[in-house]
């Protein structure tokens, strides 16, 4: 199991304690980018960029979200990342409203959370204004601190429906839904007793050296107003937006992309934070991540609402990149996290010291993969937790290959891999990690790798 406190020994390691390597991106002096316009390179004292995050009324101790991403963002995958510590906010997986509102099992699986589990996002996308605001109202019902609308996906079974990034399209259909589901929630509010209850007061399992970081932000979140209130005693759940920069390249390539319109646009609706994702919808997961185009977003909303980058943070060093190339005020992480659920507590540590930890011991590591397949059986059925942790483990292991101490070479793991994803019950499971944790199913052959197509 996961210790409290989390020794100083256990988190993500880069290139070296408080350096911060020099990273080229054409983004960096694109137009429309005011500040921040040149990478200064090496960093080698603390940066002051860590701090808490408010989103309407509802403040986060850190400005680092858990993105929602579609098969992997589960009750059980946001409590190992919580229970490392640094997450300020998770979302759920994307959410379908006609689901959620015919009670089918997935969307309502998908849509599970706890008193651990906050603050929580619940992140909607679909195409009908009535439907989506429908779908807000299940939200608010169920559980979510914050509802977001998910107009960034590019995947072609949400845009072939016209919800995702297809939104980026077409502003006026944009615009009625966002009124819409505004309105939703105006209707709904919640007691103040529910409102503290839905913020949360998660457990910190920070290092000696990076105690103490969460807990000073309270009180230090952004100057953003008291959330709205519906009569003297009842709050407001707030929406939030996660947008692309354009549907085509052309268009950003020209300096023409909607995205800074969008933004500003939701801006004025009552939206109170828009996350953006730097790629186009052509883009989808491919080339690096266009920071100039988050830049030109950050611009345009002048400080009215906070605005959150998203794509290519896998290291401490990325985030903090992020945060100083585009001036944006949190930085969401998506695929970085599937393989380094600790990422958001090596983060909080980085921005605030400088300082870049070294990687969790081994038995951690493993402690933190049975936890992920415990709370699956826990929540679900064995069977749905077998198929989930044959599926997962690829990213996981990614984080286990080492050096071979005697001869230097690295060990591969496929032959841990393929033991869980042949593994014929639990039991094997937890079998196969207990010979791994002992030295064995390793090979000198192979480097465990996967699909980093996600964001």
């Amino acid at each position: 199991m996961i210790p409290t406190a989390i020794p100083n020994s256990h988190s993500l390691a880069t290139a070296g304690p408080g350096t911060l390597t020099k990273a080229a991106n054409a983004d960096a002096s694109a137009p429309g980018v005011t500040r921040n316009e040149s990478d200064p390179g090496p960093i080698t004292r603390p940066v002051t960029r860590v701090r808490g995050l408010s989103l309407g009324g509802v403040r986060l101790q850190t400005n680092l979200l858990l993105a929602p991403i579609a098969g992997y963002c589960d009750l059980a995958f946001r409590t190992i990342c919580r229970e490392w510590g640094g997450v300020g906010l998770a979302c759920t997986d994307l959410l379908s409203p006609q689901g959620l509102l015919r009670g089918t099992a997935t969307s309502l699986d998908l849509a599970k959370t706890n008193e651990f589990d906050k603050p929580v996002g619940m992140q909607l996308y679909g195409s009908d204004p009535d439907i989506m605001a429908e779908g807000a109202r299940w939200a608010v019902e169920h559980g979510a601190s914050v509802v977001d609308i998910n107009m960034g996906c590019p995947v072609d079974k949400v845009t072939k429906k016209d919800g995702g990034s297809k939104l980026l399209t077409d502003l006026d259909r944009t615009r009625r839904i966002v009124e819409r589901v505004v309105r939703a929630l105006e209707a709904c509010p919640i007691s103040e007793e529910e409102w503290r209850r839905r913020q949360g007061v998660q457990e910190r399992r920070l290092g000696d050296r990076a105690s103490g970081i969460c807990e000073s932000l309270n009180g230090h979140a952004s100057s953003t107003p008291s959330p709205r209130t519906s009569g003297t005693s009842s709050l407001t759940i707030p929406l939030t937006c996660k947008i692309r920069l354009c549907w085509h390249t052309a268009d950003f390539e020209a300096g023409q992309a909607c995205s800074p319109e969008l933004a500003s646009m939701l801006a004025d609706l009552g939206v109170v934070g828009v996350t953006v994702h730097g790629r186009t919808t052509e883009d989808k997961f491919t080339g690096e991540v266009r920071l100039g185009g988050i830049a030109r977003v950050v611009d345009a909303v002048n400080g009215r609402i906070p605005i959150i980058g998203n794509g290519d943070v896998r290291e401490p060093a990325d985030a903090e990149r992020m945060l100083r190339v585009t001036g944006c005020d949190g930085v969401m992480i998506g695929r970085g996290a599937l393989s380094t659920p600790w990422i958001f507590r090596d983060i909080t540590h980085f921005l605030a010291t400088g300082e870049v930890l070294p990687t969790p011991i081994l038995a951690d590591r493993i402690a933190t993969i049975r936890r992920f397949f415990t709370h699956m059986l826990e929540q679900r059925d064995e069977r749905y937790a077998m198929f989930q942790i044959r599926r997962r483990i690829s990213w996981f292991a990614k984080r286990l290959v080492e050096r071979d101490p005697e001869t230097g070479r690295m060990l591969g793991v496929r032959p841990l891999r393929e033991a869980v994803r042949t593994a014929a019950d639990p039991a094997a499971v937890h079998a196969a990690l207990d010979e791994f944790l002992d030295g064995r199913l390793r090979d000198l052959d192979s480097i465990s790798g996967c699909d980093d197509s996600l964001t």
